[in-house]
């Protein structure tokens, strides 16, 4: 009697956890979008498709690289803290790049060094862990048309709307013009 029920109590225990993990990373995200601050990360052309995630576009962003005194403080693979600011346009900048996390009240999120410049420039080049926008199945082909063409076309500005908090971010939404991707393709496949 006493094995069938700390039997039981182990199995509601691992039902529980199982329960648990995924509630604590939507917690986690909803607490980003709800009190992080909006960056506006300009983008720039990339999108590959992976049909294992699900249909997505995949960015790239203009702000993505900081010159650097010494080359070799850093290496490719390695997790960084990038501080960002906004430029005069209001899209995200980075500050400064860091080994460290920040301490303070600076707005920073934390990547991964892609590789570094050590030809005509030095130059570290980060990955930020919100390159994907998913989308839904039907959306996804007509706003990846619509992206590419934004990308082309030198009088639209196509930016990320991210939201950051203690190096966390989450991807909001892919804007075109100030519209949300999402309404353009919706509308793109009225017409």
């Amino acid at each position: 009697m006493k094995t069938k029920t700390l039997l039981l109590l182990l199995f509601a225990v691992l039902a529980s956890m199982q329960w648990f993990v995924p509630a604590q990373m939507i917690f986690e995200k909803e607490k980003i979008l709800a009190q992080g601050k909006e960056f506006k990360f300009k983008t720039a052309p990339v999108d590959p498709n992976d049909p294992f995630r699900g249909k997505f576009i995949t960015l790239d962003f203009d702000a993505n690289s900081l010159e650097i005194a010494n080359d070799s403080d850093y290496n490719a693979n390695e997790t960084v803290f990038v501080i960002l600011a906004s430029n005069d346009n209001g899209f995200a900048s980075i500050a400064s790049i860091s080994k460290k996390r920040p301490e303070g009240d600076a707005d920073y999120v934390k990547a991964r060094v892609q590789y570094v410049s050590r030809v005509n420039e030095r130059k570290v080049y980060v990955e930020y862990p919100f390159r994907r926008f998913y989308m839904d199945e039907s959306k996804a082909d007509s706003a990846e048309t619509v992206y590419h063409r934004s990308l082309r076309d030198t009088s639209s500005t196509t930016y990320a709307l991210v939201l950051v908090r203690e190096g966390n971010a989450v991807l909001k939404d892919v804007m075109i013009d100030g519209v949300s991707i999402t309404k353009i393709a919706r509308r793109n496949r009225e017409n």
